[in-house]
């Protein structure tokens, strides 16, 4: 484990017909807080500064300040395969007096592999940590063999409740089955129940837990700081990766529409759009594969302000999306000189920007202004 500092220069506005976004940065600080990490795929920070980290893996790593690894007892058991594993983390609203700590993961059965949410309080554990009285709180019903599409990220909404994002599991006609977890957002209490004022409570046919539906892998889940709304980052297929801001009951079209097309080159459903059917925020064709996504607020990056950061695996940068409102008015391709698959990206509690890259030597990575 290292610690590395460098200088890069900002990279300019992507050729997507976009103006360079305004007032960008110069240039940025890359600090390495710790690297070795197999396949690291979310990082959660903790109030004494250290930070939690997921391993595809199954392994939940607890990281110093400065940069050292211990791993976590008492996580659950996950399929490990393909794009499933243990994929998000995220801390409580009251950890500080709850010490609680959600894991999303993909769950194996006789039926295959799904999403599921896991919850246990963190402890001290013979000089480590471990997760104590640990409980899957919900188990999606979106089986199937094979490792791809489990989504999923983690969002805790201004009220308490969590979202959970979930993929199709490559099987495209799921997405509009509400009979099923699949290529969904869902909506659940922190114990795995079903908040009363969800969208379809009651309603034939469609399961409780569900949001919003019609996504096929969404990988990227923040909470707008101004407005308390869920914004979600998806993976199109060839071309067609979508922001959206995923509201209550809404259908968000895959497969029936989309930017993309198939790997083949053949055309997805219907075309572009259709009657009961949502538009994305913003789409990127060709693909940048997301996942990971925050929002600025630091004081530290004052010409960012309200900005959209999304990390891209094939793309190998940080996008930042200039928001003018909804409206995508500008996009900046950063730290594409890096060369590496970004698979997350937070704001700090100490302002900076901090993003995980995804390899067998996979590292944490700080941004702050350069000087």
């Amino acid at each position: 484990m290292s610690k590395l500092r460098s200088i890069l220069p900002l990279v300019a506005a992507l050729a997507l017909g976009f103006p360079a976004a305004a007032n960008a940065q110069a240039d940025l600080a890359i600090e390495t807080v710790t690297d070795g990490l197999s396949s690291p795929w979310a990082v959660a920070f903790l109030p004494d500064g250290g930070f939690l980290v997921t391993e595809r893996d199954g392994t939940l790593k607890h990281v110093t300040a400065d940069g050292r690894q211990t791993p976590v007892a008492g996580v659950p058991e996950v399929f490990a395969q393909g794009q499933g594993g243990l994929l998000d983390v995220a801390i409580a609203p009251d950890f500080a007096s709850t010490r609680e700590v959600y894991l999303s993961f993909s769950e194996g059965s006789p039926e295959g592999a799904g999403t599921s949410v896991f919850r246990g309080t963190l402890v001290a554990d013979g000089g480590g940590f471990a997760l104590r009285d640990g409980e899957t709180v919900f188990s999606g019903n979106n089986r199937g063999f094979g490792g791809r599409h489990f989504g999923s990220r983690l969002a805790f909404a201004p009220d308490g409740t969590l979202f959970v994002t979930t993929g199709d599991r490559g099987d495209r006609p799921s997405a509009q089955d509400t009979s099923n977890h699949a290529g969904s957002v869902l909506r659940i209490n922190r114990d795995g129940s079903v908040p009363s004022d969800n969208p379809f409570v009651g309603r034939s046919g469609y399961l409780p837990e569900l949001w919003s539906i019609g996504h096929r892998n969404v990988q990227s889940a923040a909470i707008h700081p101004g407005t308390g709304n869920l914004w979600t980052v998806e993976h199109g297929a060839r071309g067609g990766d979508e922001v959206n801001r995923p509201e209550a009951g809404r259908n968000y079209g895959w497969p029936v529409i989309s930017y993309g097309r198939h790997y083949s080159g053949g055309t997805i459903g219907e075309g572009t759009s259709m009657a009961g059917m949502e538009q994305p925020v913003h789409y990127w064709d060709p693909s940048i594969a997301p996942s990971g996504m925050a929002f600025v607020t630091s004081p530290l990056f004052p010409q960012w302000q309200g900005s959209l950061l999304v990390g891209a695996l094939a793309g190998q940068h940080l996008a930042r999306l200039d928001l003018d409102g909804t409206t995508v008015a500008g996009e900046e391709k950063l730290l594409a000189a890096l060369g590496e698959r970004i698979r997350d990206v937070r704001q700090g509690p100490d302002g900076a920007i901090y993003v995980l890259t995804d390899s067998g030597d996979g590292r944490l990575l700080r941004l702050t202004p350069g000087t």
